[in-house]
């Protein structure tokens, strides 16, 4: 599956990604670390071939419905986005995006953000999607209100960092913000 935006397109991974998505985490990784877990500094090659191998039964089990960033220009992965924790009875999802450091602060977050809920409203059925970031995650936080996702408050204890409990300011997206 594709999704083509103005100046970027989501797709679904591949096993071509592996090096390239290896690479462009490892740019990334003082900018991620503070942020997500799986963001440590032993990210290996392997770490990334576990990760791009487990997407298509993921996608396949309707278990979250991950998608490469790239530039339309160029082809550049650009960083990784998808819709996880699916409540499908209630049809809400959760957006998580990251983008490579070299590619911050073009608008590719927020055109993600955009392309990746008309996926989830318009494909999936959902009803909400949620995008959920630790109190201290600026970047991200400007990226949800920048793609006109609401701002709903502060979370406690929502996210787990390093074995501990951290706030998390909660913003969602209904079909009509679109």
């Amino acid at each position: 599956m594709h999704i083509g935006g103005s100046t970027i397109g989501l797709r679904q991974f591949a096993n071509k990604d592996t090096v390239p998505f290896h690479n462009a985490v490892r740019e990334s990784l003082e900018a991620l670390q503070p942020f997500l877990p799986w963001a440590h500094p032993g990210y290996s090659l392997e770490d990334a071939r576990g990760w791009v191998e487990s997407r298509p039964l993921a996608w396949e089990n309707a278990d979250e419905y991950s998608f490469i960033i790239y530039s339309l220009t160029d082809g550049q992965l650009l960083g990784g986005m998808g819709i996880n924790h699916l409540d499908l009875l209630h049809g809400i999802g959760n957006i998580g995006y990251w983008v490579r450091t070299s590619a911050q602060n073009q608008g590719v977050a927020t055109e993600g953000t955009r392309l990746i809920a008309g996926f989830g409203f318009e494909q999936l059925g959902l009803s909400r999607l949620e995008i959920v970031m630790l109190t201290g995650n600026s970047a991200s936080r400007r990226v949800a209100e920048k793609a006109d996702a609401v701002f709903e408050g502060v979370q406690r204890n929502r996210l787990l960092m390093a074995g501990q409990p951290r706030d998390a300011c909660m913003y969602s997206l209904i079909p009509g913000d679109l």
